[in-house]
């Protein structure tokens, strides 16, 4: 565990020459809990996710994730929880009673916003519609919903225990369970995949009118199965062309792009993930899960959970693995690996109410990618040029120190 010696201090070297002042507003606070179970593990995933025995542990487990919550409420004393979401894992294969012991002992401890946006993910060989009746009963209201694709050699090559028409009654059903706010998550750069294939999911997912679709492409992480046995993935040029033909597809029905991957009907952003994307804080529960909160003297900190579901439960071990305080030589990354993937990027102003560090500390890095054409010319706004988006990986190597 590493810490800052003060919030003010000096730090010699690159952007942290300059001193850190406290925070005048602390940003939104939202909570993320991880449920780590799904029914079989997907070849592609690096996700912190482990295969269901028949019977899932769930009072113990939402006894845990509330004293794992218990434990984090002293840094967001006073503060209310802007939105929710229920990450995995699989967090469906959960019942709506567990969920709702859950989210009633979370709110018991944290006041929820007027306006709070709960999130669920599942996946649509979880769907029942009674389960999900019950779900929205509770106060979820949006689903995240993991098709990937609706063709059925596709989902076989990337494990998925659903078929096509089941991805096609799952958005149904959402809807008939009182659903009017789901995001489908889609592939494209599949194995085999043609740009035909790929526009043809795309047309099936805006057929169902979902209000968000994440639309990203397939990549192959370390420690996962895809990692160690590629599989054929398309050509660089077929892929460039499935971007171009499927965000023209998008914006035609309505589908503005405003982040890497993300793409929402009018005024149906994910509010949680722009929390994230714009340097909000968020406490992580549950095994493996990862938080980050701001504290008004200017102190950022990352915290990460124990990640094997048997050690989490482990009343022996500790929920919290690890914790380090962001310096000040690290902000300048930190914030931007996020806002600039929003398309509109953010508001420079909005740098140092989230870090407490002036915009110069931004100046010499932001001055170079400007003139390699990956940031805006653009003083009351960070944001990248479409090349930058295209490179951000580039973009952001101008600002680590």
């Amino acid at each position: 565990m590493t810490t800052d010696s003060s919030a003010s201090s000096l730090i010699i070297g690159g952007a942290a020459s300059s001193p850190r002042a406290p925070l005048p507003t602390l940003p939104p606070l939202a909570l993320y809990i991880h449920i780590p179970w799904c029914v079989r593990k997907c070849p592609y995933c690096d996700f912190n996710s482990h295969t269901a025995s028949p019977v899932l542990p769930e009072q113990e487990y939402v006894d845990a994730l509330l004293a794992d919550l218990d434990q984090d409420l002293h840094a967001v004393y006073g503060r209310e929880i802007s939105s929710i979401f229920f990450g995995g894992g699989t967090p469906s294969l959960f019942s709506a009673e567990a969920l709702g012991r859950l989210l009633k002992g979370v709110e018991q401890r944290i006041p929820f916003a007027h306006d709070i946006e709960i999130t669920l993910e599942a996946n649509p060989g979880t769907f029942e519609q009674e389960k999900f009746v019950a779900y929205r009963k509770l106060g979820i209201n949006r689903l995240s919903i993991g098709i990937q694709s609706f063709q059925q050699e596709k989902l076989e090559a990337l494990g998925r225990i659903h078929n096509g028409d089941e991805a096609v009654r799952a958005a149904g059903m959402a809807r008939q369970a009182g659903f009017d706010n789901f995001n489908l998550d889609l592939m494209h750069g599949l194995p085999d995949q043609s740009l035909d294939d790929a526009l043809s999911d795309l047309r099936q997912a805006i057929a169902l009118n979902p209000t968000h679709i994440s639309w990203y492409q397939l990549t192959l992480e370390p420690n996962t199965v895809f990692w160690n046995q590629p599989p054929m993935l398309p050509e660089d040029d077929t892929l460039w062309d499935i971007q171009e033909a499927g965000q023209a597809l998008l914006a035609e029905h309505g589908y503005a792009q405003y982040e890497v991957s993300a793409y929402a009907q009018a005024g149906r952003p994910a509010r949680h993930n722009l929390n994230y994307w714009s340097f909000g804080d968020f406490i992580g529960i549950g095994a493996g899960a990862h938080g980050k909160l701001s504290h008004p003297n200017g102190r950022i900190v990352r915290t990460w959970k124990t990640r094997l579901p048997k050690d989490y439960l482990n009343p022996a071990k500790s929920f919290q693995a690890g914790e380090k305080a962001l310096t000040n030589d690290e902000m300048p990354f930190e914030f931007l690996m996020n806002a600039l993937r929003l398309t509109a990027g953010v508001e420079s102003r909005l740098y140092s109410e989230r870090t407490g560090l002036s915009l110069d500390t931004l100046a010499e890095g932001r001055r170079e990618a400007e003139q390699s054409g990956l940031m805006q010319v653009e003083p009351s706004r960070l944001a990248a040029t479409e090349r930058g988006q295209l490179f951000l990986n580039d973009l952001l190597q101008q600002f680590l120190n």
